[in-house]
């Protein structure tokens, strides 16, 4: 069974506005790291956060860990989000708080209230905060406030507290646009080696398409909420990028 299906995935942001997805169907396996491609508002940000409803869809149906996220109620749906890592583009980090703090608050979901508030994590939670952060080259940055950090810094705290919830899925919101190339594949590689090593699929909005051949063995194309490719890396022409980026105003 795949770890996610979407079928007929439709989205209008207001009943009367344009649909900006428009009958995106596909399945995503254990072993995939996806890459979504397509020109700016083609729908690729949309599409992700739809999967753990940080978007509503207008219609459709997505089943992600064998769950109907459509169906969910909000406790159901506050579970299933901890089995889901998502990774964003403008790294979405608390900036007062230390490079830690921000690990562990990928604990949060799994963290009473009490504990969260006056920051009481379990020993295991922060020895495997320290691992991550070793992980990501950041264990002599444990103490620094989050504002203090480059972009490439930035984006590996985010990586750690995604991987702090111990997830069955990640989700990466055009996760190197912010970055120089140099960085963005030093950040890429980082997260396909380590989702590699843990066993967990990915699902990649990325604007780069050099990126997404390199690091990714699956391509879905959207151009204006259509998909217009669905494949292995390998078998992405040149005819297909011409198609997918066809509107797309240089």
């Amino acid at each position: 069974m795949s770890v996610l299906s979407v079928r007929n995935l439709r989205v209008r942001y207001t009943a009367k506005g344009p649909e900006i997805l428009k009958g995106i169907d596909f399945d995503l396996e254990s072993d995939d790291f996806l890459a979504m491609i397509g020109p700016s508002g083609a729908g690729k940000s949309t599409l992700i956060r739809c999967v753990n409803r940080l978007v509503e869809p207008t219609d459709g149906q997505i089943t992600l860990l064998g769950q109907d996220v459509r169906a969910l109620n909000a406790r159901d749906l506050r579970g299933l989000r901890r089995n889901v890592g998502m990774i964003f583009q403008e790294f979405n980090l608390i900036n007062r708080m230390s490079v830690m703090d921000n690990v562990l608050s990928g604990r949060l979901g799994y963290t009473s209230n009490i504990r969260s508030l006056f920051r009481h994590f379990p020993k295991e939670d922060i020895s495997q905060a320290l691992d991550y952060l070793d992980r990501v080259g950041l264990s002599d940055h444990i103490n620094k406030r989050a504002d203090e950090l480059s972009g490439g810094q930035r984006q590996r705290v985010g990586i750690a507290r995604a991987l702090m919830q111990q997830p069955k899925l990640l989700l990466l919101d055009e996760p190197t646009s912010a970055l120089d190339p140099k960085i963005s594949r030093e950040v890429m590689a980082l997260i396909m080696g380590i989702a590699k090593e843990l066993g967990v699929p990915a699902l990649c909005n990325i604007h780069d398409v050099q990126l997404a051949k390199e690091f990714c063995n699956r391509i879905i194309g959207l151009q204006d909420g259509v998909k217009k490719f669905d494949g292995d890396t390998a078998t992405l022409r040149d005819s297909d990028l011409e198609e997918i980026y066809a509107m797309e105003v240089l």
